[in-house]
């Protein structure tokens, strides 16, 4: 498999010109060809929330990719799945639904008609439009994750998971460990082909919702999520090896067998590490599902049936 990771240095989110970097990332990185292809892009979209809180891909990264990939001849479809949402979900807030119709690209809603695929012993419910698309591209967004620690393209690829499914999964899985298995479990059976990362602005702190914005400067692309993702990590200043979904990727030498097979294109990567950044710190205990989802279930409430009062029919 490919190895080659690429960054580009990107100070703000300025679409013309991460057109020219993107096309220069996906060119180093030997990415596959376009034309007359159609494309799923799925970028990050953990809530639908104004993009300069840093929770969502950035929308002038998911414009600038359409608009590169329909200048080689692609036809271009985007979605995403946050966990709590209902059909019809658009991400409007996070302005990825209005570059979609800005620059020529298909909504796509992952709620429809799901499909399943195999993933360890499991089958687990999916998008159905990776059946209908000739490639994936995953567009990740560089941010802490307080079961994962840090979250990039090994991560992304659970949005393809519609809606409350994920709640099953994290059930299932209730420790860091388990839960990185199933996220290798599932990118081998569903394998995006390019992976683009927005790491011009990230999160730190108590990610991946509640985190704070921090700029690192940055667009980083490969088709491998474990290169990639060592080299994210790296520039959080992570040990990359730490990481639950690389500890486990790598022990399956399923993409690498070890980082030192990682071919590096860009700026010297000691420049790009943020030393001050606030990373999660790891508890003793590796189950700290109930306290990740403890912060999101005022959220979740709001979607669950429960009984309530008909005062009138009360004598």
């Amino acid at each position: 498999m490919n190895v080659k990771v690429a960054i580009r240095r990107c100070s703000e989110y300025n679409t013309a010109e991460m057109v020219d970097l993107i096309a220069d990332i996906y060119k180093s990185c030997d990415g596959p060809d376009p034309r007359n292809k159609k494309i799923l892009l799925k970028p990050n979209i953990l809530t639908d929330t104004d993009p300069l809180k840093c929770v969502s891909t950035h929308p002038a990264v998911v414009e600038a990719m359409i608009i590169y990939l329909r200048s080689q001849g692609a036809t271009v479809l985007v979605g995403d799945s946050p966990a709590v949402h209902l059909r019809g979900f658009r991400g409007n807030k996070s302005g990825i639904g209005p570059v979609c119709e800005k620059a020529g690209a298909e909504w796509v809603d992952f709620l429809l008609s799901p499909s399943s695929v195999t993933v360890g012993s499991d089958r687990v419910r999916i998008a159905s439009v990776i059946r209908e698309v000739d490639l994936i591209i995953s567009l990740p967004k560089f941010k802490n994750h307080e079961l994962l620690l840090f979250t990039g393209a090994i991560k992304n690829t659970f949005g393809l998971v519609p809606g409350f499914t994920k709640a099953r999964q994290h059930a299932i899985h209730q420790d860091r460990n388990r839960f990185a298995e199933f996220l290798v479990n599932l990118n081998e059976s569903v394998l995006p082909h390019f992976f683009l990362m927005d790491a011009v602005r990230g999160m730190e702190g108590p990610g991946p919702g509640q985190g704070i914005p921090v700029t690192i400067g940055a667009l980083i692309g490969s088709s491998n999520p474990l290169a990639l993702d060592i080299i994210a990590s790296t520039l959080a200043d992570y040990d990359p090896l730490a990481i639950p979904t690389n500890q486990e990727a790598l022990r399956r030498e399923k993409w690498l067998r070890n980082k030192s097979e990682i071919i590096y294109d860009g700026p010297e990567l000691e420049s790009l590490i943020k030393k001050d950044f606030k990373r999660i710190i790891e508890s003793g205990s590796k189950n700290t599902l109930f306290k990740f989802i403890f912060k999101r279930f005022k959220r979740i409430r709001r979607f669950q049936r429960r009984p309530v009062f008909i005062h009138r029919n009360c004598t």
